[in-house]
């Protein structure tokens, strides 16, 4: 048993010592407006062939190191990940601030910089157009199942805990599959919120795979949030992620 430990230990080195991330700040436009974006990717992957991309989008907080670090992960997986600057150019670490910051966001500028995102990343030629997803948490989140409703092309959305609509003429907007993961504990997004959700998305016969991890409540994904962090389930959502995202776009 514990040469296989072993031999499975050495064969993950090895994989991580192939992989060659790049990471770098890269621009585009929506409507004449200057954005930029953090992209990371495996530069030993996309060597001579395209891979799925996809938008990562922030939590409240903005473009900051943990959402990087989430684009960096999705790199590793064998994606071209772009992790987007909504609050173009701030980030902050207090709540406060952070609050601010979303309520200053207009909803719909939002959506256009991301559909600015989606289509940056369709130009590419690392990366294959018609397999594009998004992902996000919080504030991000929400955002992600937003793109769904307007962007038909979206080949999957990976919701953590967002906000979510509950208009089933919007949601009969989406194409794309779904995934969900969320907190039983969450008091801004209910269990009766996202059971309302996957009801009517099935109604809708829509693809949505969604959990609700009993005992967590918002944010439990991020490390940050030292008092609500729960590893155990943290994994797990990655781990569905992953899943999914590989099943859908692959």
């Amino acid at each position: 048993m514990k040469s296989a430990v072993l031999g499975l230990s050495l064969i993950t080195c090895l994989a991580c010592a192939q992989a060659k991330i790049v990471t770098k700040t890269v621009p585009y436009d929506q409507g004449g407006v200057h954005l930029i974006g953090y992209l990371a990717y495996d530069d030993a992957q996309t060597e001579g062939k395209k891979l799925p991309g996809v938008l990562v989008v922030p939590e409240w907080w903005g473009l900051n190191d943990w959402v990087k670090e989430q684009a960096e992960k999705l790199a590793e997986q064998g994606y071209v990940a772009l992790a987007v600057d909504l609050y173009r150019g701030k980030s902050t670490a207090d709540s406060g601030e952070a609050h601010e910051l979303m309520r200053g966001l207009p909803q719909d500028r939002g959506i256009r910089d991301l559909m600015a995102a989606y289509d940056y990343l369709g130009t590419r030629a690392d990366v294959t157009r018609d397999r594009i997803g998004s992902i996000g948490w919080c504030m991000g989140g929400g955002f992600s199942i937003e793109l769904a409703m307007h962007q038909p092309r979206l080949a999957a959305c990976v919701v953590n805990y967002g906000a979510l609509p509950t208009d089933p003429t919007d949601l009969g907007q989406i194409v794309a599959p779904v995934l969900g993961n969320f907190g039983g504990e969450d008091h801004g997004i209910t269990p009766a919120d996202v059971h309302s959700f996957e009801k009517t998305l099935r109604n809708e016969g829509k693809r949505v795979d969604v959990k609700i991890y009993e005992g967590a409540g918002h944010a439990f994904e991020n490390p940050n949030n030292t008092k609500g962090y729960r590893p155990d389930d943290a994994q797990d959502a990655w781990k569905r992620t992953i899943d999914f995202l590989s099943h859908t776009m692959k």
